[in-house]
C-alpha cells in the first residue's frame, strides 16, 4: 500500500524548488524521498550495462552516482533527512519502503497519522 493507502499526506511529487528534485518530498518535516531507476543509477542487483556505447554509458552513470551523493550531502547539510530506494525494491515491497518513510517522518517530528 503507497503513501495515500496509509494515509500519508503532506508531500509533494518531483518538487523543482528543492535540491535534487525529490520524487517525493515532505517539505514541513524535511524528508526527502528518491526512487532510482535501476539502469539510470547503475543498480549492483540489476543494472546491465548495454553492449554498445559502453563508454557513454559508463561514463553516464558515473556523473549520475557523483550528482546523487552530492544531492544528498547539500541536503542533509541543509537538514533533511534523505530517503533512497532502488526501483525494484519499491516495485518489490513497497510496504517496507513505506515503513521506513513513516519511521524517518516520526523522527523528523511528525507524530500525527495523516
Amino acid at each position: 500500500m503507497g503513501l495515500r493507502g496509509r494515509g500519508i499526506r503532506g508531500y509533494r511529487k518531483n518538487a523543482p524548488c528543492i535540491t535534487g528534485r525529490p520524487d517525493v518530498a515532505f517539505t514541513r518535516w524535511r524528508v526527502a524521498v528518491f526512487v532510482d531507476g535501476c539502469f539510470w543509477h547503475g543498480c549492483p542487483d540489476c543494472y546491465k550495462a548495454p553492449s554498445s556505447n559502453s563508454e557513454f554509458w559508463q561514463s553516464k552513470l558515473s556523473a549520475n552516482r557523483t550528482r546523487d551523493k552530492e544531492v544528498d550531502r547539500l541536503l542533509r547539510e541543509a537538514g533533511w533527512t534523505v530517503l533512497r530506494f532502488w526501483e525494484h525494491e519499491v516495485k518489490a515491497d513497497i510496504d517496507t519502503c513505506v515503513d521506513l518513510i513513516e519511521k524517518a517522518l516520526r523522527r523528523a517530528g511528525r507524530h500525527d497519522p495523516a
